[in-house]
């Protein structure tokens, strides 16, 4: 094989379309098989669906629940803007996963399930019953990272942790945007992805404070909301982390999503973090040069990861997010500017910009 993806997840399978949408020859291996689920938000912002249209992967219209931007919500104020271009969709991750898998069954990917990798050389991939040489070596494993324990890039600029608690509802959507609901110890977003079904996630710093029975006692208006609605999913809990790598790869070895580094899910950046990634890797490969990779890799997190340290500030300073959420609410257009910094193609010093012009508003209010 010219490139064998370690992980079956999003992050691989869109790496291996990519490769495949080049001319590779491309395997992937999974200890477990599908369909992979993972305790996320489950809503793509509009860059996440053009990146699955690059991939070949098209979003059918009657497919989840289209949203057309994000709600902040809070005791006394709330604050709404749409996306400057496009819709993002609610879409259950288990239904997301079976697309990638038929489009990379489509492109030719091999996939081999149930097939847990033991180790890596230079020339290939260990397998239960074979040695698979292979010109590049993917890792796409996930936050806790075996590939990136065995390749030497363990090493990172810096860490963090929250947890994450999410569950699905039967419920009507009440609303055509994201909302993120705030109180002093955690926050709740709240993903339409169907007609009569949202998936909610909790996140705080700690264990306590992410559990449902506490969201529910701390956040009356959502309770409400949910008032007698039936569960249609088993709860899970989740790590989130937001951590930078110093490296990305190492010789013929890469690094792809939550196992090159991440943004707290706070952001709603993952996947398509995830699938620009896997494009750049491989233009890379096709290129023959991983320090491309690199630069790009760099270069696509900065922005989320800045929006990520921003909206973290808010959910730990009280007073500083009740200010804020305030003066958002009597300033629309602003709030409207920082959406579409934050989900849009805004380059990095329009962001800068309108932090500027965030903190001048924040004074003067």
């Amino acid at each position: 094989m010219e490139v064998f993806v370690i992980g079956g997840g999003p992050a691989g399978l869109a790496a291996a379309i990519a490769a495949r949408q080049r001319g590779m020859s491309v395997a992937v291996a999974d200890g477990i098989e599908p369909p992979i689920d993972k305790a996320c938000g489950e809503g793509l912002m509009p860059e996440a669906v053009e990146a699955l249209g690059e991939l070949g992967v098209e979003v059918p219209l009657d497919a989840g629940y289209r949203f057309r931007g994000i709600r902040f919500l809070q005791q006394d104020a709330q604050v709404s803007g749409d996306f400057p271009h496009g819709v993002g969709v609610g879409i259950r991750r288990t239904i997301l996963h079976q697309w990638l898998i038929s489009r990379a069954e489509e492109c030719g990917v091999r996939m081999s399930w149930r097939t847990p990798v033991s180790a890596i050389t230079k020339d290939g991939v260990q397998l239960p019953q074979e040695f698979v040489p292979a010109r590049w070596i993917v890792g796409a494993d996930g936050s806790g990272s075996r590939v990136r324990r065995w390749s030497g890039l363990d090493s990172a600029a810096r860490q963090s942790q929250r947890y994450a608690t999410r569950r699905h509802y039967h419920v009507r959507p009440w609303s055509e945007y994201v909302e993120f609901y705030w109180w002093p110890r955690a926050q709740a977003y709240v993903t339409p992805i169907g007609r009569e079904e949202v998936c909610i996630v909790v996140m705080a710093d700690s264990v306590e404070d992410a559990a449902f029975d506490s969201m529910l006692r701390d956040c009356p208006e959502l309770a409400q909301r949910l008032c007698g609605a039936k569960l249609t999913s088993r709860e899970r809990g989740a790590i989130t982390q937001m951590h930078s790598l110093r490296e990305v790869h190492s010789g013929n070895v890469a690094l792809l999503g939550d196992a090159s580094g991440g943004v707290d899910a706070i952001t709603g950046e993952g996947l398509r973090l995830a699938f620009r990634q896997a494009i750049a890797l491989a233009d890379a490969m096709e290129r023959d040069d991983l320090s491309s990779y690199a630069r790009a890799h760099r270069e696509q997190a900065r922005k989320p990861a800045l929006m990520g340290d921003l909206l973290l500030l808010l959910a730990r300073k009280e007073s500083l997010r009740t200010r804020s959420i305030r003066m958002l609410s009597r300033s629309p257009r602003l709030f409207a500017r920082l959406l579409a910094v934050h989900a849009g193609p805004a380059a990095l010093e329009d962001l800068l910009s309108t932090g500027v012009q965030l903190g001048w508003r924040f004074l003067t209010t």
